[in-house]
């Protein structure tokens, strides 16, 4: 077998059809065909079966699938950094982000590592969601992804960076706006602007506002009042200042997401636990050079000076748990 069937058969699993990897790779459906003939006289069993609408890998299939999808990417992810060097411009540092990460959390680190790092390629790369970072992280399409941390993901370790404390952004003039803190159970009777939908930020609200300790599930069949859906935390900060309704959403590091909303308070709702945000990687030990030095730089910028020393280069959960709550944070994966 030749990492080129290999390409072909990942490819015809994830699309279910023969013809439109053809299609993509140019060549005929016969020559895609022959490819997983190959690598199923090699394994010794079939590997894709006819269904009335294309084909799906059988039990022996999902097994080389998985196992060469883990690893085709992780290679081309090589070949790459390989090709940087070669063309000596310093190397290609890859980061998946969401809609407004860039703005809140890495501005003053580019600049930084732009100044230090002139000769080196940044390439940022936006997605909706923690899901879809990950994706891109599985894939080799991304060495860095920066995400909410939640559960395990196979394959991908999440290294935790900055606890973000929950507020309760409002209007100004809002009889909330003069409070110095409010109360999760206050939070139940108004009307919400909600954060993006099937985002971690907003499952989390709601698991912490739904499932508190002592307090009942809701009714799936009553939710809460809404009014309003946005797609990311800045669009919720504008709508409140306007006045559209309140909206809880996480404190952002420094001072961007108020400067530019004057008319905008944001009261803390301290007895949620706070939303933790940092890197996905398939793993923090195999990164290039320029890609653990720009996630260093990033790291030092939020939490307020930590030496790159200080970090370890293999784990930045390591030394960042002070800007944690709780037990110092780990690396989480499940494993490659």
């Amino acid at each position: 077998m030749t990492l080129d069937d290999l390409r072909a058969f990942v490819a015809v699993c994830e699309a279910g059809s023969l013809s439109a990897v053809a299609r993509d790779l140019g060549c005929t459906q016969s020559a895609v065909s022959q490819r997983v003939k190959r690598l199923e006289r090699e394994a010794g069993v079939d590997l894709l079966e006819r269904q009335p609408r294309g084909v799906a890998p059988t039990a022996a299939g999902r097994i080389l699938h998985r196992a060469a999808a883990d690893g085709l990417g992780g290679l081309d992810l090589a070949l790459r950094r390989l090709a940087d060097l070669r063309r000596g411009d310093g190397g290609t540092v890859r980061v998946t982000t969401g809609a407004t990460t860039v703005r809140h959390f890495m501005s003053d680190a580019v600049v930084a590592f732009r100044d230090r790092h002139p000769h080196v390629n940044l390439e940022f790369h936006t997605e909706s969601s923690s899901r879809r970072c990950f994706e891109a992280v599985a894939d080799g399409d991304s060495e860095l992804a920066w995400i909410t941390i939640g559960p395990p993901v196979r394959g991908i370790e999440q290294h935790p960076v900055i606890g973000l404390p929950w507020v309760l952004a409002v209007r100004a003039g809002d009889p909330l706006a003069a409070r110095d803190r409010i109360e999760p159970d206050e939070l139940a009777g108004l009307r919400l602007i909600r954060l993006p939908e099937n985002s971690t930020s907003r499952m989390r609200l709601d698991g912490h506002l739904g499932h508190r300790d002592g307090a009942p599930a809701p009714d799936p069949a009553v939710p809460g009042p809404s009014a309003t859906s946005v797609a990311d935390w800045d669009t919720a900060l504008l709508l409140a200042e306007l006045g559209v309704g309140p909206a809880v959403v996480p404190r952002l590091p420094g001072h961007r997401a108020t400067a530019d909303h004057p008319g905008l308070r944001l009261v803390p709702v301290p007895a949620l636990p706070p939303l933790t945000t940092g890197w996905a990687v398939r793993q923090w030990a195999a990164l290039s050079p320029a890609a653990v030095e720009f996630a260093e730089t990033v790291n030092r910028h939020l939490v307020g000076g930590i030496s790159a020393a200080a970090t370890g280069r293999r784990n930045p959960a390591a030394a960042l748990g002070s800007t944690l709550p709780g037990p110092r944070p780990q690396a989480r994966t499940t494993g490659s």
